[in-house]
């Protein structure tokens, strides 16, 4: 079943509503499939040779992406800006408190952050690489990354956390202070009560790669092979993805409205208790999808930024 959601491609230097982005080589064009289907996304261009791999939008305006070789880059509503990062690490994670408060998280335990004005270096106190940062302000922010490493941030210092595990984690969500979230490697979730982190449990062995939840009680998880799964607040259970291919990221308005993109330019649309598959016309890997109010929804990941056309998804 395919949805009605209509994708178009659009240049990065021009306004956008919702995107999917993979960004080395863009591809400007209206692609139709083998059945003349013509994609509702649109592909949009940038001027940076480097791969996109992470964004966050929830600063009004403004929207960061992160990805190789220190690459950021910032749309203002009008163009995009590649920015100085401070690094030459490859960045895997974005999140922010503010449009003046923004953390990013890479290779060899690379963190950055903006302060409004410029990307500064912080002392990560560890060679592991992180993949991803989620916080509740800007005193309170986790990173998890490689050989199970999750780093705590006060406003001063990054601290490790015993998180009980070796494995790889990939992503991670909360609720609150007191409700977080962590998955990676051999079906691996983890939850933090605001004390200590403990495994949950969980019938998969996937690689488990992205989380989003619209409440404590309405979690969904993301990840290789298609694997999907819902939290209600008291077990996780597997739901049916209509595909094989490895799933990245997952993002909401709401839990009526929500994305996921993968493999081979997947995007996967929940609505109305169904998942279905919608048309990307790319077949690049799309690595994060992200929303943000002014603009709407992006898809990232190498060699393309998509974008929703506002008012065509529902």
């Amino acid at each position: 079943m395919k949805s009605n959601t209509k994708w178009v491609a659009i240049n990065c230097l021009v306004a956008v509503t919702i995107f999917a982005v993979s960004c080395t080589t863009v591809y400007v064009e209206d692609v139709e499939d083998d059945e003349n289907e013509t994609s509702p996304w649109e592909t949009m261009d940038t001027d940076v040779p480097k791969r996109l791999r992470d964004g966050w939008g929830d600063c009004f305006s403004n929207i960061f992406m992160v990805g190789d070789s220190g690459t950021i880059i910032r749309y203002d509503g009008e163009t995009w800006e590649e920015m100085d990062s401070s690094t030459s690490e490859r960045l895997y994670g974005i999140w922010g408190s503010s449009c003046n408060d923004i953390f990013s998280v890479g290779q060899d335990g690379s963190i950055v952050h903006y302060d409004g004005n410029a990307w500064s270096s912080m002392v990560s106190g560890t060679n592991m690489s992180l993949f991803d940062v989620w916080g509740t302000s800007s005193f309170n922010l986790f990173a998890v990354g490689w050989h199970g490493t999750i780093l705590h941030y006060d406003g001063t210092t990054w601290t490790p956390m015993s998180s009980g595990t070796v494995v790889p984690l990939y992503g991670i969500w909360g609720s609150s202070s007191s409700d977080i979230f962590v998955v990676g490697n051999w079906g691996t979730i983890l939850h933090y009560d605001g004390n200590s982190w403990t495994e949950m449990e969980i019938d998969t062995k996937a690689l488990l790669r992205g989380i989003w939840g619209a409440s404590s009680e309405d979690v969904f998880v993301v990840g290789y092979d298609g694997t999907i799964l819902h939290y209600d607040g008291d077990i996780w259970s597997e739901m049916l993805s209509n595909t094989t291919e490895h799933l990245f990221s997952i993002w909401g308005d709401s839990s009526l409205d929500i994305f996921i993109v993968g493999h081979g330019g997947t995007i996967q649309q929940y609505s109305s208790g169904t998942w279905t598959s919608i048309y990307s016309g790319v077949s690049l890997n799309l690595k994060s999808v992200i929303g943000n109010a002014p603009h709407g929804i992006f898809a990232i990941g190498y060699g393309a930024i998509l974008h929703l056309i506002e008012g065509t998804h529902n």
